[in-house]
């Protein structure tokens, strides 16, 4: 029974697993066919797709040659056009060219027919032609002459009258209309001491202070001339001005040493400086005018303390810049570019060794530089006779430099001419290396050098002193002596904190 239960389960187990071997081999062989329809159905609609693209790409292939031939056929028309262009271009520079030649000829032709008909007029009028044309200009000549030379002097003549006129009725209007004060500065100021005690403590134990306040202001102190007086003796009247200033605060404060003599005179300086700045901007305001640069603001205050053959440069232009308004005003010219040109004209004066030439020069191409008007800088140019006035303004700015000059006791030549001489001498030894400040004192007897002692040893400032008396022997006139007097002098300065 074992046995037999056994074989039926075998039986059993083999009959399952063929059954199931069998199932699998019919599920693999539609798996397959399925697989095969698929890829049969696939590679049908990729022909399809193949075709398709094939028959579009043939397509715009066809466009494009279509295309390809209607440009090449454009080409073609307008090449054969441009053909006929040049063609028709040949053909009538051909024509120009042939006209040319005729009208070349024909001119030919009228040139000999000319030249017959003058050869023809010459042998009747037994005269050539410049000869006849010379004869007519004479005859002409001989009978307008009389008249031509009645007519221009009568028209000079009313020409002249008319201007000596207007001119006098101007200037005489303008003159009536201005006045003002001009008062003559000299070369030395004079200071009222306190008392005795005071000039013994200005010029110091052994004159040490007096010594540094004319080293630090380049003025010639004179203590002994005058009773109670103090002369300061200067061609330059800024630093007498700083020279006055200081001694004026010193003589206040009490404290008179080296030291304090140098705070003094720089302070002073730059007190001096402030009203230097004030003047220009009340000048430029009293005159009614505006937009000038500082930098010529500031030349024209250093004017406050020049003087121009005794007359003050500032009081001058001042006076000249109204006085060239009026005019301005009368003949039509423009009144603003003439009041500060008037202004301004004599500004080159207030430069001194800086720079090198005439003032007006000078003044005028300062004028350029800060960048003042054209018109302007002519008329600045202008107001001597080297330049020639080429503008109304220049020649009103001319006429009042020579109205406010030309006033009896304006000018002082004597004192103008020893400025100069003081300015060269001083400009002689700063032409020398090394040289920190040169100062004329003594009314010229004297020429104080203060050397830099870094660049000037003491072997050196020997030598220099000798080379800038041999440079004035061969350069200056002058009668006497000169006194050379260079100073080397080597300061330590420390702090104690």
């Amino acid at each position: 029974m074992i046995i037999e239960l056994i074989a039926a389960v075998a039986v059993g187990v083999s009959a399952g697993a063929f059954g199931t071997v069998a199932y699998e081999k019919r599920r693999q062989n539609g798996s397959r066919i399925k697989a095969e329809k698929e890829i049969a159905h696939a590679q049908t609609k990729a022909s399809d797709i193949v075709l398709k693209a094939k028959d579009e790409a043939l397509k715009l292939d066809n466009e494009r040659r279509k295309e390809w031939q209607k440009t090449e056929n454009r080409l073609a028309d307008r090449e054969s056009t441009l053909d006929r262009k040049l063609d028709d271009l040949d053909k009538r520079s051909d024509r120009l060219r042939a006209e040319e030649r005729d009208v070349e000829s024909l001119k030919d032709e009228i040139r000999d027919i000319r030249t017959k008909q003058q050869e023809k007029l010459e042998k009747i009028a037994k005269l050539s032609k410049n000869e006849a044309a010379e004869k007519l200009m004479q005859m002409t000549e001989r009978d307008i002459k009389q008249d031509m030379i009645g007519l221009v002097n009568k028209l000079q003549n009313d020409a002249k009258e008319d201007a000596e006129e207007i001119a006098q009725t101007i200037l005489v209007t303008a003159m009536e209309r201005m006045s003002s004060e001009v008062t003559a500065e000299r070369t030395v100021t004079a200071i009222k001491l306190t008392d005795d005690e005071m000039k013994g403590r200005i010029i110091g134990k052994e004159g040490r202070n007096i010594q540094a306040l004319q080293r630090a202001t380049g003025v010639d102190i004179l203590v002994d001339d005058t009773p109670g007086m103090i002369i300061l003796s200067s061609f330059d009247p800024v630093r007498r001005q700083i020279a006055r200033m200081s001694l004026e605060m010193l003589m206040k404060d009490g404290r008179i040493h080296p030291g304090r003599i140098e705070e003094v005179v720089a302070k002073a300086e730059t007190e001096i400086n402030k009203e230097i700045n004030r003047a220009g901007e009340d000048a430029a305001r009293e005159v009614g005018v505006v937009g000038i640069p500082k930098e010529m603001l500031r030349l024209l205050g250093e004017l406050k303390f020049r003087t121009s053959y005794g007359q003050n440069v500032l009081m001058h232009s001042v006076e000249m810049a109204h006085m060239a308004g009026l005019i301005a005003e009368e003949i039509g010219a423009d009144v603003r570019i003439t009041k500060i040109a008037t202004l301004l004209h004599d500004t080159g004066k207030a430069i001194t060794h800086k720079m090198e030439g005439k003032h007006h020069h000078i003044a005028a191409e300062l004028a350029r530089k800060y960048g003042v008007d054209e018109r302007i800088a002519h008329a600045i140019e202008a107001h001597h006779d080297d330049v020639e006035a080429t503008t109304p303004e220049a020649l009103i700015v001319r006429v009042c430099d020579g109205l406010s000059t030309a006033r009896p006791g304006a000018r002082n030549i004597s004192s103008e001419n020893f400025a100069e001489r003081m300015r060269d001498l001083e400009n002689i030894a700063l032409g020398f290396n090394g040289i920190d400040k040169a100062y004329a004192i003594s009314a010229g007897r004297e020429v104080r050098v203060i050397v830099s002692p870094k660049a000037i040893d003491d072997l050196s400032a020997i030598k220099l002193a000798r080379d800038i008396a041999v440079k004035i022997e061969s350069t200056m006139q002058y009668p006497g002596t000169i006194k050379v007097n260079v100073i080397r002098e080597t300061r330590a300065i420390e702090f104690a904190k």
